[in-house]
């Protein structure tokens, strides 16, 4: 089975990055069925170690608001919902659990904080490109960001400190007349090789 020319337009084809949002909110329900489908999506001995807070609130936004670059302020407090993409860094907790037929999965990370950085780092990043995905199935628009200070967003939203921000995610249905011009993709050649 595969997915018909419809579904892979509305999530890949004809998709933007969003800039700016109308007002229809997004309700608590639906960013619900979002988690329900993205954590559907696989990730190396099932770690997920993503860890997800929906910004909603004036109040939750004013926190966020200060540590957002400029040019993503306006966009962020318009947005009807921005999504922290967290990692946890102690993911590998979960490992017994989520990852049974693996044992001694829990000790390998445990004992490397090295591979458990790359790792939570590696799979939360997946995690949110299937967000991405997930949230335009359920027919959202999204605005990715990476302009923000990350120890700010952890010291307001993740204070406990086993938490580390990854990225940004304004959710929220989409003002068309807020996008730029799409930019080209490269070819198939220039990036990619069969060997």
């Amino acid at each position: 089975m595969s997915a018909n020319d419809a579904a892979l337009d509305l999530i890949f084809r004809n998709a933007r990055s969003v800039n700016r949002f109308t007002d229809q909110p997004v309700s608590d329900d639906t960013l619900r069925q979002l988690y329900e489908l993205l954590k559907w999506g696989p990730t190396s001995m099932n770690c997920q170690p993503a860890r997800y807070v929906f910004v909603k609130s004036a109040e939750a936004k004013a926190r966020l608001k200060p540590a957002l670059m400029g040019g993503n302020v306006d966009k962020t407090m318009a947005a009807p919902a921005t999504v922290i993409v967290g990692l946890d860094t102690r993911f590998y907790e979960q490992l017994p659990t989520q990852c049974p037929a693996i044992p001694g999965a829990h000790d390998m990370f445990a004992g490397n904080a090295a591979l458990a950085e790359a790792t939570a780092f590696r799979n939360s990043s997946l995690q949110a490109a299937y967000l991405i995905i997930a949230a335009r199935a359920l027919g959202l628009d999204c605005g990715p960001m990476s302009g923000f200070d990350a120890a700010k967003v952890d010291a307001e939203f993740f204070p406990g400190g086993d938490y580390k921000t990854n990225l940004l995610v304004n959710l929220g249905h989409g003002d068309a007349a807020g996008n730029y011009p799409r930019g080209p993709r490269l070819a198939f050649d220039e990036v990619a090789r069969i060997v």
